[in-house]
């Protein structure tokens, strides 16, 4: 069989893009919820599966390109698909455990930034999220963390630093949190806002707290809407950790905890409450990065914006309140995937065997309002 791992795939479309051909093979609704970027979709899954040489027509119209790597869910009708192109004499690989695959692959980049230590970005494009490390005189904090702990273990190695503590801006809906399996590993305290800590142990964390990991102060700043736990983290003034309730281009969706069944509030008050933290965020150094858990695209590290750039293009700050809570409220765009269970069980309330964990949080992230 011939294939390529995920990992190397990434690599490859960062140095040599041009001489590579990701073909998605699943069906076109499947790709447009979510693709690799710059992949084509030839919707030959059918075809594949029944009678594969009826695929070879649409592959003949395909450009010349020196490499194909083909792209399906889990990479199984994908291995058809690249014994059709190699019998056409075509250079072919599979995606090796298709987009399933994709969704593990992280990347990372230091953060531009002026703190007294170094700032990590940790992207994880197939999934859209964005993690961060913070390394200061020796010390170091990790902060919404995935659930594939090697990343993070890795940069600590690399930076010879000793973590001191693990926090999540809030109870994610997207994706399962390491944090926890993290700060247990290393003995160290799990930050976690009490709203949102429901049903699992971890340090409470308060508005205007402050805790120092070595020379850099990360304050605690509520900002309650997307989740009634959510918190951003104000680094010296100089970068803004904003989780869910700000991106650069949107803000945090209101109804997922409600939907959910594990907040009593209702959208409207969320929404209402959301836009009051925004005002908060605001009032910030306007030269301080924005550094949101999330980027709706395949995020190249460092994502970075400063405030007043996000002010300047995020429509959504824009609206007065009556607006914006009527407008988050109503216009409700498509949920994450098994997001009711992925929430519960970053509260607690669920239990998922880690062999299952890549699978329930398969998928794209939605967690922005628009």
């Amino acid at each position: 069989m011939s294939e390529i791992r995920p990992e190397a795939l990434s690599e490859r479309l960062q140095t040599d893009a041009d001489d590579l051909l990701v073909v998605d093979v699943r069906h076109e609704e499947n790709y447009d919820d979510w693709h690799i970027p710059g992949s084509v979709n030839v919707d030959v899954y059918d075809e594949l599966t029944e009678d594969p040489d009826g695929a070879r027509d649409a592959f003949a119209d395909l450009p010349d390109h020196t490499e194909i790597v083909t792209v399906c869910a889990a990479g199984v009708v994908a291995e058809t698909a690249t014994d059709v192109f190699l019998e056409m004499g075509r250079d072919a690989k599979t995606l090796a455990d298709g987009m399933n695959g994709w969704s593990r692959v992280h990347r990372h980049a230091p953060v531009p930034v002026d703190l007294d230590g170094t700032l990590v970005q940790v992207a994880r494009p197939g999934k859209g999220c964005l993690s961060h490390v913070l390394v200061s005189d020796g010390e170091a904090a990790v902060f919404d963390p995935s659930h594939y702990l090697g990343e993070y273990e890795a940069i600590l190695t690399d930076h010879d630093a000793d973590l001191v503590g693990v926090f999540d801006t809030h109870a994610h809906a997207d994706h399962v949190s390491g944090a926890a399996d993290l700060a247990d590993r290393h003995g160290v305290p799990y930050y976690l806002h009490p709203e949102d800590a429901i049903a699992i142990d971890a340090t409470p964390i308060q508005d205007e707290q402050t805790v120092t990991v070595g020379q850099v102060g990360v304050e605690v700043v509520h900002t309650p809407g997307h989740s009634e736990g959510s918190v951003s983290f104000d680094l010296d003034g100089q970068a803004l950790l904003t989780g869910d309730t700000l991106f650069h281009d949107s803000v945090g969706r209101v109804e997922l905890g409600v939907e959910a069944g594990i907040e009593e509030s209702d959208v409207e008050e969320n929404a209402a409450t959301l836009y009051e933290s925004l005002r908060r965020l605001l009032d910030r150094s306007s030269d301080a990065l924005v550094l949101p858990a999330h980027d709706p695209g395949s995020p190249e590290p460092p994502v970075t914006a400063t405030l007043t750039e996000v002010r300047e293009r995020n429509a959504d700050l824009d609206r007065d309140r009556e607006a914006f809570v009527r407008d988050l409220a109503t216009d409700i765009p498509d949920h994450p995937p098994n997001f009711e269970r992925v929430k519960r069980t970053n509260v607690g309330r669920e239990s998922v065997p880690a062999e299952d964990l890549a699978e329930l949080e398969l998928g794209p992230n939605n967690c922005a309002a628009e």
